[in-house]
């Protein structure tokens, strides 16, 4: 096992693909607890899908994929919100209107590119291999920049998430919160997109927040734990995906699964103690 551990650890990609999955991991962890209590989980999912559409016609137009993507999925996600609160649109049905749209536009831009190549495919199921050393920076920058906003801003976060209306009578501007928890999670969604993919990238907001919520009841706790489960469940993920050949995002969120299932089980068994 040592062995095999070592032999893990010793190519660049792999390397690189743990630092930015471990920051994006955490990221995702952080957001999702506030998403999920707010119910709005699914904001990752819609978010993903605007993500592979703006990156397939940024490759159907020879741009770079990453700056291309982060400035069309934050307008979406500051979109979305707007929509959803301003309008009879519930959230729900913006998201499936905005995911789904965004979707077509990236399957036309890959036909008229010439089909799914590996590069399209890598954005669609994720792959460690896709990241390069100028990728992984960017990542690295923008990770650190969502942890430190996140943090700075911690006590806004935890207002707009239980209860906004008395946030709004305490004097917290909560659109400009809202609008802020939304950027974050865009700018999470696109950096997280080349190892998981579009179609499991929201696993990492949804599943560590849950699994905490088995056991853990307040806040801080679950923000905590939430981050330890997500980066413990890439890690081992990406692990499970070397030895056995299999796709590293499957991996990662079956991790995720199975560690929701023990902690339910354990949660029910203190429930009942």
């Amino acid at each position: 096992m040592i062995n095999t551990i070592t032999e893990f650890l010793s190519y660049d990609f792999i390397r690189r693909a743990l630092l930015v999955g471990a920051l994006v991991s955490l990221c995702a962890a952080l957001l999702g607890v506030s998403l999920v209590l707010k119910r709005y989980s699914m904001i990752g999912d819609g978010l993903s899908h605007v993500g592979f559409g703006a990156l397939s016609v940024s490759m159907a137009l020879n741009l770079a994929p990453l700056q291309v993507a982060v400035p069309v999925v934050i307008i979406a996600a500051f979109f979305l919100l707007k929509i959803s609160e301003n309008s009879r649109i519930k959230a729900d049905a913006a998201i499936a209107l905005i995911s789904s749209s965004a979707l077509a536009i990236g399957v036309v831009s890959t036909s008229i590119k010439g089909g799914m190549n590996t590069d399209v495919m890598s954005y669609l199921f994720g792959s460690a291999l896709s990241i390069t050393d100028n990728d992984a920076r960017i990542s690295i920058i923008l990770c650190f920049f969502v942890l430190i906003v996140f943090i700075v801003f911690y006590n806004k976060i935890f207002a707009i998430t239980f209860d906004e209306n008395f946030a709004k009578a305490s004097g917290i501007n909560t659109k400009t919160f809202n609008m802020l928890l939304a950027f974050l999670t865009a700018v999470t969604i696109v950096i997280g997109m080349r190892i998981m993919g579009t179609m499991l990238i929201s696993s990492l907001i949804i599943f560590p927040a849950l699994t905490s919520m088995r056991i853990f009841k307040t806040f801080k706790s679950v923000i905590f734990s939430s981050a330890l489960i997500s980066v413990i469940c890439f890690v081992v993920g990406i692990l499970i995906s070397f030895i056995y050949e299999v796709p590293a995002g499957a991996s990662v969120v079956l991790t995720n699964l199975v560690l929701l299932i023990i902690f339910s089980m354990l949660g029910y068994i203190i429930k009942k103690s």
